[in-house]
């Protein structure tokens, strides 16, 4: 039950990511908006609340798995977002950054090995 909380925690954190970047990218300061118009963004907000929710959730995380393990099994949040950056925002990423996502990949295979 852990390991899926701790999964979810990640889903929720990506999420709160991708909210974050879609809220700042429709800011448009040459259009007038100022970063003050963040504070009625709904994208904003939803992101805020998601990280809230992922926060109790890793709260329960903490509880159950030893820190040692959860907080670097937390990085598949890494590899997420870089696939959603490319899906979502069809952003080009150069060959370096998927071999460090393939590095930390491995990095947590290694962690999970029993």
């Amino acid at each position: 039950m852990a390991y899926l909380v701790l999964f979810l925690n990640i889903l929720l954190l990506v999420s709160g990511q991708l909210l974050w970047k879609t809220g700042m990218n429709k800011l448009d300061t040459s259009k007038g908006d100022s970063w003050v118009s963040l504070l009625w963004s709904p994208h904003i907000w939803s992101g805020l609340v998601l990280y809230g929710i992922a926060t109790v959730m890793w709260l329960y995380v903490l509880k159950k798995l030893p820190l040692s393990l959860a907080y670097p099994l937390q990085s598949l949040a890494y590899i997420i977002a870089l696939v959603a950056a490319v899906f979502i925002f069809h952003e080009s990423v150069p060959a370096q950054r998927w071999i460090g996502a393939a590095i930390i990949l491995i990095g947590i295979v290694v962690l999970a090995w029993k």
